[in-house]
């Protein structure tokens, strides 16, 4: 049985084996997480499908992985400071309707 795509094929995309499963372990697990595919796929398995997506050039290994990580933790962060801040509206919206409620009782 022949592995598809191959993995002469796939070295050429990633420079080391060691890499290339590492790569293909974490895009298998997106894509069992739901993660959206680039692409239509011949295989029904997530890691064959990842094997896939890394011969057409659609995953690649981050150029920057230090930089990958604090762009991460930024967006992750800024998506903390956007629900306190809505948890701070409603709970101010809450505190104005009960005072306007207490003023006509």
């Amino acid at each position: 049985m022949m592995l598809k795509p191959s993995i002469d094929t796939l070295l050429d995309k990633v420079p080391s084996k060691y890499s290339l499963v590492i790569l293909q372990a974490k895009r298998a697990h997106e894509l069992e997480a739901g993660a959206n595919p680039t692409q239509n796929f011949s295989s029904v398995k997530s890691t064959l499908q990842a094997l896939e997506e890394i011969e057409s050039g659609n995953v690649v290994i981050h150029p920057d992985p230090a930089a990958k990580r604090a762009s991460v933790r930024a967006r992750i962060e800024a998506e903390r400071l956007a629900k306190e801040e809505e948890e701070r509206k409603i709970k101010e919206q809450i505190a104005k309707e009960k005072e306007e409620e207490g003023e006509k009782i």
